[in-house]
């Protein structure tokens, strides 16, 4: 039997790295944005990194499990069909998956005490599924790189 997204991306050997590649791949995500919502996305950010030190990189570690269960079922899927690339089966997704994502991310803020905190996502919610969308092939890729 094939292991599974959790097995693999959340062993203790493998863990911090693949965390290390997912705060790269979240501030090159940040530093290629644009725009107004490109804009807003930044400030929320700046928001919770000055409001709360560490609390974004804390979150971020907290929430992974739970994004990674999200992608469980495309992983299985994408397994048995036979497709080449992971961020392309994910990209073809990409509103079921951007919402999957946000289901995790709405119950945290919905959880969080910190008013700022829970301003400065609300602000970006509204936008936040194209984003998530855009970076899908990355995460693919980040994945494929430890569970291909």
């Amino acid at each position: 039997m094939a292991a599974t997204l959790q097995e693999i991306l959340l062993a203790p050997d493998a863990q911090p790295e693949v965390m290390t590649d997912c705060y790269a791949l979240i501030d090159q995500r940040l530093s290629e944005m644009s725009g107004v919502s490109g804009t807003a996305v930044k400030l929320a950010y700046k928001a919770v990194t000055s409001f709360a030190p560490g609390y974004y990189q804390a979150r971020v570690s907290e929430i992974f499990p739970q994004l990674v269960d999200q992608l469980e079922p495309y992983w299985a899927d994408f397994s048995t069909s036979g497709g080449s690339e992971f961020g392309d089966y994910l990209a073809k997704r990409g509103d079921e998956v951007s919402e999957s994502f946000l289901s995790v991310t709405d119950a945290m803020a919905d959880n969080s005490e910190r008013p700022a905190i829970m301003k400065a996502y609300r602000t970006v919610r509204g936008g936040a599924g194209k984003h998530i969308q855009s970076a899908l092939p990355q995460v693919g890729g980040l994945v494929a790189k430890y569970a291909g």
